[in-house]
Parts: C-alpha cells; structure tokens; sequence
C-alpha cells in the first residue's frame, strides 16, 4: 500500500515541476523578446537622427551637402561701388561719354569685386597680378606703348579713366609684340611687358580681366572694344594723354 501511494505522490508531483519550468521558460521568453525590441528601438532613433544629414532638412539644419562655391560675377554686375570716387573731370577735359559693360563678353573675362579708387603716395599691394582695380598713384600712365614694365599703381589710375591694359611676357614673339603696338595707337589703350605674367597676354580694364594665348587671339579685339572707356570704371573718359610717362607709341 504505502508503496502504491509513493507512486501516486511522485505522478502528481511531476506535473507541478513542469509548470514551474514552464514558467520560468515564459518568463525568460519574454525577457529576451523585451530585450531585442528595445535594442532595435534605440537603433532606429539613432538612424533617424543622421538622416537629417543625410537627405536635407528645413530650417536651417545641415542638409548634408557641401556648401556651393560663391557664383561669379559677370562684367553688368560690376557697377561703381559707393566707395568709388567719380568725381569729374580728374585732367581739366571734357569727358568722352562712357558705354554700358558688355551683355556679351569675350570667352573667359573675369570680373572682380569693387574696392575703392583713392590715391596714394608709393608702392601697394593688389589682391589681382596684374592689378585690376583699386587704390592706386595721383598720376595716371600716359597710354601708348612701353617696351619696359610700367608702375602698377600708375596702371591702374589710367583704368580708373577707362584705359585698357595689356601686359604681355616679355619674350613674346617680336611679330606679336608688333601687333599690339599697333593696338596702342588707338585711344584708351595702354600696353606694356609684364615679367612673370602667367599667360602670354593679359588685357584688363577696371575690375575685368581676360588671358590670352597670344596678341592675334581674336578675343584681344573684341576686349578691347567692349570694356575701354566703360561705365563701370568710376572716372571713365577722362583721358590718359595727359598722364606721366614717354611711350614709344602712342
């Protein structure tokens, strides 16, 4: 009898102990499941967080693309700045009327931002080489031809009148050299060697610039052209006959 009833016991014991495992098993289950959803939770808010940078957003966030360069200027937008002195006429002449700056430039002219047109006494110092506007000497280059380099500031000062500058390398072709001396017989023309220029010829005019491959380069014309005695230089037509210096042509 008594050995009956021990197999009663452990049959209805056995049952008890299995639940109690299958608690436990529910309970780690459940644990576990809680575990993994918040690990993926606190993943995707971090995602989400760099998607901003990602894709853009508004208001002012980073959107996650480089900054564009600043767009460049073109010649109708190089207007005379309030810091430009136009007082006229600067030679005691009558002013030869200015034209507007060209809607259609040459290929390649760059155009600078405006500074200021004061005089002043020795040498300074331009962010351009060669220069193309700015601060420059009280007395202007007589335009013309030079087979010697010129001063800067005495450059500048003539295109401050609307003069043309155009500086070429020093060993250019003699044939080249020739055609732009015929270029400096013309009025508002000035033309010297520049040593250390970076192209074989450079024709500037207030704030504008363009390289040339050579003096026969069609865009030397058309430069020329368009941008001598300008509205955009702040004393245009006012002449540089009357300015320093002896050209061999002029």
């Amino acid at each position: 009898m008594k050995s009956r009833s021990s197999r009663r016991d452990v049959q209805q014991l056995l049952p008890e102990s299995l639940r109690v495992m299958l608690v436990a098993l529910l309970v780690l289950a459940t644990l576990m499941f809680l575990f993994a959803c918040g690990g993926e939770t606190s993943g995707g808010g971090e995602e989400e967080a760099e998607t901003p940078e990602e894709t853009g957003s508004i208001g002012g966030a980073s959107t996650g693309e480089e900054p564009s360069e600043e767009r460049a200027l073109v010649p109708t937008e190089a207007t005379v700045s309030p810091e430009e002195d136009t007082a006229m006429p600067a030679s005691g002449r009558q002013e030869d009327p200015a034209q507007p700056p060209p809607e259609d430039p040459p290929e390649g002219v760059q155009t600078f931002p405006a500074t200021s047109n004061r005089n002043f006494e020795g040498p300074l110092s331009y962010e351009q080489d060669p220069p193309t506007n700015g601060d420059h000497s009280p007395g202007w280059q007589k335009c013309g031809f030079y087979s010697s380099p010129i001063e800067n500031e005495r450059a500048v000062h003539s295109m401050d009148h609307g003069a043309v500058w155009i500086t070429y390398q020093p060993d250019l072709p003699q044939d080249q050299i020739e055609t732009l001396r015929g270029i400096a017989r013309e009025d508002y023309v000035l033309v010297s060697p520049y040593p250390g220029l970076r192209a074989p010829v450079i024709a500037t005019a207030w704030r504008n610039q363009l390289e040339l491959a050579g003096a026969d380069d069609h865009r030397l014309r058309q430069f020329v052209d368009q941008f001598r005695v300008s509205e955009t230089a702040p004393r245009s037509g006012n002449g540089c006959e009357n300015g320093g210096g002896e050209p061999e042509t002029s």
